[in-house]
């Protein structure tokens, strides 16, 4: 992956020059950990809604999920019924698939389990963060995320493939991804870092 040089003469990463919506969210959200909880669901669920599709998409969309969803307050979700299913198929503001609807549902009350026995999501999640020092890259899986997709798999979750949760490690920093002439790599790799030194807090 390469950079592209912005205005402001600095190089990032090529793909945030993709679109207009992706400069910030390069800059900002992508590759700096995330250790609350609901954000991580939710970053779960919309990596599982883009699934054959574009993250412009998902992301154009992403306040539209966070009403739909009562911002992904997993406790919220975990009690839709069949009735919000059918509610949800008509909203025009998400992506009405039905599979993957009903899937954050599954996973709501799936994240609910995990929490009463793992203390928090973060802290379940966080142990498949590679304690060496991250580098960008290539290959859309890592041993890490094949082992996450294969736990949250046994343990009932849906739409939680291996490449599925690389991108989800990706880009809630659990893996530093941006290239190493991007402006933002190493304001993201000292965040991970304090991230990693501290993931037994994660509470």
């Amino acid at each position: 992956m390469s950079t592209v040089v912005g205005k402001d003469g600095k190089a990032r990463c090529r793909w945030s020059a993709a679109a207009p919506e992706f400069l910030a969210y390069h800059d900002t959200e992508w590759g700096f950990p995330v250790a609350d909880d609901q954000r991580l669901f939710e970053k779960l669920c919309l990596e599982g809604f883009q699934s054959g599709l574009s993250w412009r998409t998902i992301l154009a969309k992403r306040e539209n999920f966070r009403a739909a969803f009562r911002n992904f307050d997993f406790d919220q979700v975990a009690r839709f019924t069949s009735r919000d299913v059918t509610r949800l198929l008509k909203d025009a503001g998400i992506v009405r698939h039905r599979g993957k609807i009903e899937a954050v549902i599954n996973n709501a009350r799936r994240a609910r389990e995990l929490v009463a026995s793992e203390g928090s999501l973060a802290g379940f999640i966080w142990k498949y963060a590679p304690s060496k020092a991250a580098r960008p890259q290539s290959a859309s899986t890592s041993p890490e995320s094949i082992a996450l997709s294969k736990e949250l798999k046994r343990r009932g979750w849906k739409f939680v493939g291996p490449t599925t949760m690389y991108a989800f490690m990706q880009a809630m920093g659990l893996v530093n991804d941006h290239v190493k002439s991007c402006v933002i790599r190493e304001k993201a790799e000292r965040a991970r870092r304090l991230a990693v030194s501290q993931r037994e807090n994660f509470r």
